[in-house]
């Protein structure tokens, strides 16, 4: 089985992150077109639901297998690692069926009681099945990245979104004409069918490259595999922890906007909408570099524990450094583009100017939020995850009070909730960035971070000037795209000429590294 470095493994991950990304934001551009705003709503108010059950049931496996698997490999120590997935896909077996059967029957409850719009009910529904099929694939995901190899996984990204936007714009239309909660039944239902495709090639792959045999002894394994479940559970729980606080923080944000914004004056309809527009239109376009934290935080979390289990605290130093760096540079340009560009990107996307106000209030501080992946990688790595869900659950209930006290007031309304989702960010990330200084005495190469907010205020005074003063006649959609592009290779030439990255670090991208051979 292939097996990458950190570097490589990161950026393969990245590269499919990219790509799912950008299939990501058609696929939202495709609904909003069918659906529009109130459709989004009701499709993102369902979503956190999802988000919350898919978190209880994966109880934190896959970092936990993943860190388990990589340290029974080195051993080369089959048996371990076939008890590994034995428990694990038992653990989700059951915890898949509880979770959505509980999900289905209480879908008609939460539509009437908890939820201010009733039509919720039918992507409630549609999504559920898409629980059981994320529950295995989480296991698999674990057992790859444990052998450091990240391909099936970031192949299977892929895989699903192609297949969901295949699908989406047939079956949303396809339904539209029952409905706007069925239209956004029937985007759900697309979402469904590409992660069951997915794990299909995951399956495959395993498949193809196992060397153990899971369905043989399949049940003495499971009798035999107390403590491996021990062991699993002692590294999940804690790591569970922050994300059972955010995914409960984002299942309560529907209601607490939408009751805040009724307490406001604000009718059903326009709350459901604004909802959309903040939820579903400025907050994806802020965490568009997403993935990249996600691939820092895939791939840290085994290089750092084995650093930490050899004492080598330099490497440690030497990888976050790196991690936050690269965090910094992907993280700034995205929000200098999603700030300057924030109206025109908003019109071409989803027809809604109006959606650019809600990342002029965030996108400054939206900066931070692209470090939290790293340190908190660091943390589950270092055996601080409780540090980390701790820091997580200060900020969601800060979040949450805050969204509570603003958005209930008239003068400010749904602004009030992007206010909240600030707060958490920046909270958050100053509370897990002193955690780690406290355990190890971490200190940033304080010349590489000025370096690139030099580069971050210089790209967007340049993108301002542009936006203001250049092609002003041409089309939206080539201006807007050619500007963009313009300021991207502004943005990589001051990179190159400050030296942000190194050669070493560029021959770790498949194309840049081929050409530095």
């Amino acid at each position: 089985m292939t097996k990458q470095s950190f570097l490589k493994g990161t950026f393969i991950l990245m590269a499919a992150g990219m790509i799912t990304k950008i299939l990501g934001v058609v696929n939202k551009i495709v609904i909003a077109r069918i659906i529009g705003d109130e459709g989004v709503g009701l499709y993102m108010m369902a979503y956190p639901t999802l988000i919350l059950t898919v978190t209880l049931t994966q109880m934190g496996l896959p970092v936990a297998i993943s860190k388990m698997v990589a340290e029974a490999s080195a051993l080369n120590d089959r048996n371990k690692i076939k008890r590994i997935l034995t428990v694990s896909f038992m653990v989700v077996g059951v915890l898949s069926v509880v979770f959505t059967t509980v999900m289905v029957l209480l879908a008609p409850l939460l539509s009437r009681t908890v939820f201010t719009d009733e039509r919720t009910l039918y992507p409630l529904i549609a999504i559920a099945p898409i629980v059981p099929i994320v529950a295995v694939s989480s296991v698999l995901r674990g057992y790859f990245q444990g052998l450091s190899n990240m391909k099936p996984y970031a192949y299977s990204q892929v895989i699903e979104q192609v297949v969901r936007i295949s699908l989406v714009a047939f079956l949303a239309t396809s339904l539209l004409p029952l409905g706007i909660e069925y239209a956004a039944g029937g985007a759900m239902i697309a979402g469904v069918i590409g992660e069951f495709v997915s794990l299909i090639y995951m399956l495959t792959m395993f498949k193809v490259n196992k060397k153990i045999k899971i369905r043989k002894g399949f049940w003495n394994y499971i009798n035999r595999g107390r403590e491996t479940f021990k062991q699993l559970m002692n590294i999940a729980l804690p790591t569970t922890g922050s994300r059972l606080i955010g995914s409960l923080s984002n299942f309560l944000e529907p209601i607490v906007i939408a009751n805040s914004l009724t307490l406001a004056g604000v009718s059903t309809a326009l709350a459901t909408r604004q909802y959309g527009e903040l939820a579903g239109y400025a907050i994806p376009l802020l965490l568009l570099p997403s993935f990249i934290t996600h691939a820092l935080h895939v791939s840290l979390v085994p290089s750092i524990s084995e650093a930490h289990a050899t004492k080598r605290f330099q490497v440690i130093h030497y990888r976050l450094n790196q991690a936050l760096k690269i965090a910094m540079i992907t993280g700034g340009i995205t929000i200098v583009i999603s700030y300057i560009f924030a109206k025109p990107i908003m019109t071409l996307m989803y027809h809604s100017p109006g959606s650019a106000v809600y990342v002029y209030v965030m996108a400054p501080f939206f900066f931070l939020f692209y470090f939290q992946g790293p340190l908190a990688a660091v943390l589950q790595a270092l055996d601080l995850a409780k540090a980390a869900m701790i820091n997580s659950f200060i900020g969601a209930a800060l979040k949450i009070v805050t969204i509570i006290a603003l958005a209930s007031r008239p003068d400010l309304g749904i602004i009030g909730a992007a206010l909240g989702f600030v707060v958490s960010v920046v909270l958050v990330t100053l509370l897990h960035f002193a955690t780690v200084i406290k355990t190890i005495g971490f200190s940033l190469v304080v010349k590489d971070f000025l370096k690139g907010v030099i580069c971050i205020i210089l790209t967007g005074l340049f993108a301002g000037f542009l936006m203001k003063n250049t092609l002003l006649e041409w089309p939206l959609l080539i201006r807007t795209a050619s500007l963009i592009i313009i300021v991207l290779v502004f943005y990589f030439v001051l990179i190159v000429l400050f030296r942000l990255l190194t050669k070493d670090e560029l021959r770790h991208f498949p194309i840049i590294g081929k050409s530095l051979k």
